[in-house]
């Protein structure tokens, strides 16, 4: 400025004349945002740069180089402090050029320019960070920047209960979809979650053996047993490995969430399966077994299962054992071992048998008590006469209870010395009390043997013979008729075989020629064998003389046998 040289050399002060030319002028920096102001046009949807003039509780005055200053709401900048000279970005949201006022915000200012930062730096497949905002229909909201959508599905790898307990949270997620048009950001943090465990699989499968021990989290609980997180690949806790003793449910030891030691049984990489143990790292109690439970001792132990065949009584932690349903009583005949014990029963067994490698150990109740078989011999001699109710009838006898659990068989034989029984209950009925004579004990097969004809004398060896003399003619009645042969009533419950040769001189083809059931005839004693408890007859022998005290002839009105 020569001319203000000037004017100093003649005694005028060169501040004085620069702050009037500011004074008119502007200052340079005035003068500059004139000069921007001038060529920026301001249009609806505009982000300009505007200037800090004034700062209250409730209001920002910003210049944004307009006909007049616009005001700011104080929650659009948010936290962060403010003070008067600071810079800062606002879009225009509207204009009144007649009033010359002019309306701002610099939420949707950042959130435009935060958008443009976001598009110009990531793409699908990055991976962001942000806030979790709020929880919004199908999921949640996320500020990396700029507001984001984070579907319900994209959470977490398993089903969220609850999604609203991630706001407020810091979360990672993959971006999945970009619209430029739209301006929508949809990420996954399930993504993330998911590429993160395939690394952490690989390298535990590549790393884990079989015996060591591994530390994981409880993930789910399933009857079978429960499924271990081990850090990128669940490892299976089966139920039958989680402790010695009997569960009935992994929930009866653990808890989803639950952290806990496991021990590695077996490895699968192909199929990328691990089976895990609990109770492999302690000492199995079946490893002293034996000498703990020799054969023949006499142990008390708990009814803890029952199943058809028996019932496992567990004699400690670990240690069952069966008794077989024909272990279980030396005489009571069981259908099902609910009718000895129930689950809880304390119960008193004797070692019968142990197998360490299958872990099985068999057990007798019986056996802790006194076989009444071995008295039975003793107490119920042969000819001793007994008492008892039919307890059951068979095609070939009746069993006849003496004592409780103690039967004996009445054999169809050893009912009648006369009657040809076909059917036990031609004789006997069953819940009926008899009287019988015992024939045999055999304690070792637990037999007894009755007899019922054996309370009265065989009149095969004293009455029979005398009654029914060979060559004696006596009248009988027809009770059956066989292709051999005629089977014919002499008294009740004796009869006698008249063969199809003693029907006629003449040859007979068919006994129903001669005679039928019900007839009433005269025939002859051919023989009388007392050892095989037979008589035999003759109806074409009847004609010459017979014995007069022994011939008995059925009168007229005398009803038939």
């Amino acid at each position: 400025m020569p001319n203000l040289v000037l004017l100093e050399d003649h005694g005028v002060d060169v501040r004085d004349i620069e702050q009037e030319i500011d004074a008119i002028l502007g200052s340079p920096s005035d003068v500059d945002r004139l000069h921007e102001q001038a060529v920026t046009p301001f249009a609806v949807g505009k982000i300009v740069k505007g200037r800090v003039l004034h700062v209250s509780d409730t209001e920002i005055v910003v210049d944004v180089g307009y006909k007049s200053e616009a005001l700011l709401e104080r929650f659009e900048w948010g936290e962060g402090e403010v003070k008067e000279g600071d810079e800062v970005e606002v879009l225009v949201e509207q204009i009144d050029d007649m009033a010359g006022l002019i309306s701002i915000s610099k939420q949707r200012a950042d959130r435009i320019r935060g958008w443009e930062r976001i598009v110009s730096e990531k793409r699908e497949g990055d991976t962001v960070r942000g806030k979790v905002v709020k929880k919004i229909k199908g999921g949640l909201l996320v500020d990396i920047g700029v507001p984001v959508f984070l579907p319900a599905s994209q959470i977490a790898i398993r089903r969220v209960p609850d999604i609203g307990e991630f706001v407020g949270q810091e979360i990672e997620c993959k971006v999945l979809k970009v619209d430029s048009e739209r301006r929508n950001i949809v990420v996954s943090r399930r993504r993330l979650l998911e590429e993160q465990r395939e690394k952490q699989k690989k390298d535990l499968l590549d790393s884990i053996q079989p015996g060591e021990i591994r530390v994981g989290e409880v993930k789910n609980l399933a009857d079978f047993g429960a499924f271990i997180d081990l850090g990128g690949i669940d490892g299976l806790l089966h139920i039958t490995d989680m402790a010695w003793g009997r569960i009935g449910h992994p929930s009866e030891m653990l808890q989803v969430g639950q952290r806990l030691e496991v021990m590695v049984l077996d490895v699968d990489r192909a199929k990328e399966k691990i089976s895990l143990g609990l109770k492999q790292k302690g000492a199995s109690p079946w490893e002293h077994v034996e000498g703990k439970y020799p054969v023949g001792t006499r142990v008390k132990g708990k009814v803890v299962n029952i199943v058809s065949y028996g019932s496992f009584v567990k004699l400690e932690d670990g240690i069952e054992g069966l008794v077989h349903i024909s272990e279980m009583s030396w005489t009571k005949r069981i259908n099902h071992p609910t009718e000895v014990v129930k689950i809880g029963d304390e119960a008193e067994v004797v070692i019968l048998g142990i197998n360490r490698e299958k872990q099985e150990i068999s057990l007798g109740m019986k056996q802790a008590g006194v076989n009444p078989w071995t008295q039975v011999k003793e107490k119920y001699p042969v000819g001793t006469r007994v008492k008892g109710k039919i307890r059951n009838l068979t095609s070939y006898g009746a069993f006849v209870e003496i004592e409780e659990g103690i039967d004996g068989l009445l054999h169809v034989s050893d009912m009648s010395w006369t009657k040809k029984v076909a059917q036990p209950s031609e004789v006997v009925k069953k819940s009926v009390e008899v009287e019988c004579i015992v024939l045999s004990v055999d304690p070792e097969k637990k037999r007894i043997a009755l007899g019922l004809k054996q309370l009265q004398e065989n009149p095969w060896e004293t009455s029979i013979p005398e009654k029914f003399p060979v060559r004696s003619i006596v009248t009988g009645t027809v009770t059956k008729i066989t292709n051999f042969g005629v089977f014919v009533e002499l008294e009740p419950g004796l009869e006698g075989l008249l063969h199809i040769s003693e029907l006629s001189d003449r040859k007979v083809d068919k006994p129903e020629e001669v005679v039928k059931v019900g007839d009433v005839v005269d025939v002859r004693i051919l023989r009388v064998d007392p050892d095989e408890r037979k008589i035999g007859l003759s109806l074409k022998k009847t004609k010459g003389p017979a014995p007069a005290a022994t011939t008995r002839k059925r009168q007229e009105d005398e009803p038939p046998l």
